[in-house]
């Protein structure tokens, strides 16, 4: 039996206070398609009160995108407002519904425990948005959690997702983070806070699993039209619009682990519910940057059987995709005139291109971080065997590629030194150098030219595990913040070398990154 929808039909009403001020109430202009379209996805819920909210971070420049005040919002009354405790008017605060496979095993019922989406706003590109708060207590889809967020987990998903957005990855954004002056119990007693989150959308490959989970073919109907008129509007009025989904999604799909893979990137914890219509990277819990090249490398504390490892991104995400072809499967069969046996063959074959777009946008972004400016066939395994250089010589993988582009910088091997000194034994380069080297100067692109191109693909700073922990603990153990912005302003400017930050650009030693593990924040 699939547990009904905890007040479905909005049992629960929300008696949301308002702010009257004018500058206040004229910050938002929200719009709230997704409550008014898809009844039944969501419970209409309402923020906890907190005790003392104080704004600690407005992002000014995510703000200008969205056409808001800043100066109206970092302010005393914006901490009121992204603490919850008041709203401004436009807003209805809800709790979204989902179903997910979470390492492999299917709950029909998961949904925002603490997070209640606000409503949507239109950016100065046109673009549609969703706003949403982190941490707001406890939903109907809690689970017997709290619905809290602690402020180290709030302030590390403000820093990984600001600097994926300069890396150049699709991703969901924080606008602002508040602290709530209350106790936040978890190992130890921490500061409670709220995010402030900014999507495309939160809609997931899970928000399709709870609809066909339930049999409600037309609830389903219903979401793939929204979601199609929403992020893939150029389907509209197609003969098969939900395959051309599928195939949409796929492609984004590919080309956004391809992302990750190109900058040593581990998620942590791919589950269909983290896994987004609209192509972004969403909830960023257990994830890190790899520091020591290993295909196998995993931190998240959870993954205890490394089914999220670095390498088995790709396949996961064809895996989830396999889900949401899945939950689609009614309306594809709709449109496979009512054969579902020739849909879940069209389907298949959908899926059975993940690999080669992946391929196809992995190599592209490899080409470009190796300096090649034209296609050749053996561009794959150049790529390949670099990495392959790498593993088990303790070679830094951001590091690597970065001192690349300085050898790049000669026609010879008068530059590779940098290089060689990451390697515990450089014999491991002998081989691939002299194949490289042929494949570059067979191009007649000047090598300063060609290292300045590598340098602006291959940064130097990342969020380094350790730089990350030393931000957060400065902040949640003492309230100092001036780590955490230092940090942050490294990462705005990511390719950018500057010998005066040469800290940020070193992995920790050996002895302090064995075992290092990162914790959802739940």
């Amino acid at each position: 039996m699939i547990p009904r929808l905890v007040a479905q039909r909005l049992v629960y009403h929300v008696d949301v206070t308002t702010i009257t001020t004018p500058a206040a109430a004229e910050v938002f202009a929200f719009d709230n398609t997704y409550a008014r379209d898809l009844d039944g996805l969501y419970v209409p819920w309402k923020a906890a009160q907190v005790h003392e909210p104080r704004l600690v971070k407005l992002n000014h420049a995510l703000a200008e995108e969205l056409g808001l005040d800043a100066q109206a919002l970092d302010t005393p009354a914006g901490a009121l407002i992204f603490s919850g405790n008041k709203l401004p008017e436009g807003t209805v605060t809800i709790a979204q519904a989902y179903a997910g496979h979470q390492f492999g095993g299917f709950s029909p019922q998961l949904g925002d425990g603490r997070a209640l989406l606000l409503g949507e706003v239109i950016d100065k590109q046109g673009k549609r948005r969703d706003i949403a708060f982190k941490g707001s207590g406890r939903t109907p889809f809690s689970r017997g959690g709290d619905g809290k967020a602690a402020l180290g987990p709030v302030l590390r998903e403000y820093l990984i997702g600001e600097a994926m957005h300069v890396l150049g990855i699709p991703t969901t954004r924080a606008l602002a983070a508040v602290t709530t002056g209350e106790v936040v119990r978890r190992e130890r007693n921490l500061p409670g806070a709220v995010l402030t989150r900014v999507a495309a959308s939160h809609i997931r490959v899970g928000t399709f699993q709870f609809v066909t989970a339930r049999g409600d073919d037309a609830t389903l109907r219903k979401l793939a039209d929204y979601v199609i008129e929403r992020h893939y509007p150029e389907l509209q009025g197609q003969a098969d619009p939900c395959f051309g989904l599928l195939r949409a999604l796929s492609e984004r799909q590919a080309e956004l682990i391809a992302r990750w893979m190109n900058v040593g990137f581990i998620h942590g914890v791919m589950n269909t519910d983290n896994m987004t219509l609209s192509g972004e990277t969403i909830d960023y819990g257990p994830c890190a940057f790899m520091d020591h090249y290993h295909p196998a490398t995993v931190f998240s504390s959870i993954d205890e059987h490394g089914r999220y490892a670095y390498a088995n991104q790709p396949p996961i995400a064809n895996w989830n995709l396999a889900r949401f072809a899945e939950a689609l499967l009614p309306l594809l069969t709709e449109e496979s005139s009512g054969d579902q046996d020739k849909a879940v063959e069209r389907a298949m074959a959908i899926l059975g291109t993940f690999q080669e777009r992946y391929e196809q946008c992995w190599l592209g972004g490899m080409r470009r971080k190796l300096g090649l400016t034209r296609e050749q066939d053996d561009d794959f395994a150049l790529a390949t065997d670099f990495l392959k250089a790498m593993e088990g010589q303790g070679v830094d993988f951001t590091q690597a590629f970065r001192r690349l582009a300085d050898t790049a910088e000669a026609a010879d091997a008068s530059r590779e030194g940098w290089l060689r000194k990451l390697y515990a034994n450089d014999a491991a380069l002998d081989a691939w150098l002299p194949r490289w080297r042929m494949r570059i100067n067979a191009e007649a692109v000047a090598p300063a030219q060609r290292a300045q191109a590598m340098r602006a693909v291959n940064p130097v700073y990342i969020p380094r595990n350790h730089r990350v922990e030393e931000a957060l603990a400065a902040a949640v153990n003492r309230g100092d913040y001036a780590p955490f912005e230092k940090l942050l302003a490294v990462l705005q400017r990511p390719f950018d070398e500057h010998m005066a930050l040469s800290a940020y650009a070193d992995p920790a030693p050996a002895s302090e990154s064995a075992g290092y593990q990162t914790f959802c924040g739940t």
